[in-house]
């Protein structure tokens, strides 16, 4: 037994891994190990000597199982103090950059847009995205089997509820509760049948209201012209007439055409302009239906498609690009307001 833990223990200190010392440990205690063949020797020893013999070699194996314990703890240790080397950071190494989220170009655009008609003087009005058709369409002067609703290819909820086709609603829910003068925008989502490169089912919309005493179209012009600069930079403006329910006299705006510079393109169907929104003095009818005198009161009102303007002033094709979630299409879009990485 002595010469056993002599040999166990030279051989203990030669092991460097939990391979080798489980290699060891079946050396001396496994089923044919050097120990077990004393206990099976026992039989060989006289009755009266078995008993001691057998405590020392159950000593001799609890001494093994000691030093085979505290060897794996010390191996065990080795290996994470290596590990922990490996793993050392060098504190004197640059930080890495921090990666910044962009400002989704729909958000950008309608900061962009608030911030200007803001400087203006006007406020910021929202409204219901599920609308009653009164407010959608009839107190909008587009009355139940109008051939305008056909324009707006109405997701219709039940007869008399609607997924807003405009923000216009807005206007008739500022008026009804608030007196001349009334000056804001109206930002938000809206939603029609339609789908394809440049149409989305949802997208979303900017209306704008301006209502008191002397309004006239010039002063329409004036601060659509002005907008339209500020925004695309400075572009022809054309006012073309046109028809909408809620406005008489009605109006598109066209601008130069931003891609070709005015020369002619196939964005622009090479007239050298591209349509960007509709407005027109306030109907009479809607004064009435929200409650003010148009013998009094005048005002104009305009309505622009956001994805449209934002498509322009970012070069950008289509529209569903917007609404797919394509982290290559919106790492483009830093913080800095409005400009492309």
């Amino acid at each position: 037994m002595e010469r056993i833990k002599e040999e166990f223990d030279k051989l203990l200190v030669d092991v460097k891994d939990q391979e080798s010392l489980k290699q060891l440990k079946a050396r001396f205690l496994g089923k044919k190990g050097r120990v077990s063949e004393l206990f099976k020797n026992l039989r060989n020893i006289e009755p009266q000597k078995r008993k001691e013999f057998g405590a020392k070699i159950n000593e001799l194996k609890e001494y093994i199982e000691q030093r085979l314990n505290e060897k794996l703890l010390e191996i065990k240790q080795k290996q994470k103090e290596e590990s922990l080397k490996k793993e050392t950071i060098d504190i004197t190494l640059d930080g890495r950059g921090i990666n910044f989220g962009g400002i989704h170009p729909i958000t950008l655009t309608i900061m962009e847009i608030e911030e200007i008609f803001s400087s203006l003087g006007f406020g910021v009005e929202v409204g219901p995205e599920i609308e009653l058709d009164l407010f959608n369409f009839e107190l909008l002067n587009i009355p139940k089997e109008h051939p305008a609703r056909d324009m707006q290819d109405t997701f219709y909820i039940n007869d008399n509820v609607v997924l807003r086709t405009h923000t216009s609603p807005t206007q008739i829910r500022v008026m009804k509760r608030q007196q001349p003068p009334v000056m804001f925008i109206s930002p938000g989502r809206v939603y029609r049948r339609d789908s394809d490169i440049t149409h989305s089912p949802m997208f979303h919309q900017v209306e704008g209201l301006l209502v008191d005493k002397n309004i006239r179209f010039s002063d329409l012009k004036g601060v659509l012209s002005g907008f339209l600069r500020r925004f695309f930079g400075d572009v022809p403006v054309r006012f073309r007439p046109s028809y909408f329910p809620f406005t008489e006299p009605s109006a598109e705006v066209d601008i130069g055409c931003i891609i070709c510079g005015g020369k002619g393109c196939r964005v622009c169907s090479y007239t050298g302009y591209l349509e960007v929104l509709g407005c027109g003095m306030v109907h009479p009818n809607v004064l009435r239906n929200g409650g003010y005198d148009p013998d009094i009161y005048s005002g104009f009102a305009f309505g622009l498609g956001v994805e449209r303007f934002a498509m322009l002033k970012y070069g950008i094709d289509n529209i569903k690009l917007f609404f797919e979630n394509d982290l290559r299409f919106l790492e483009q879009f830093s913080l800095a307001k409005g400009r492309l990485l």
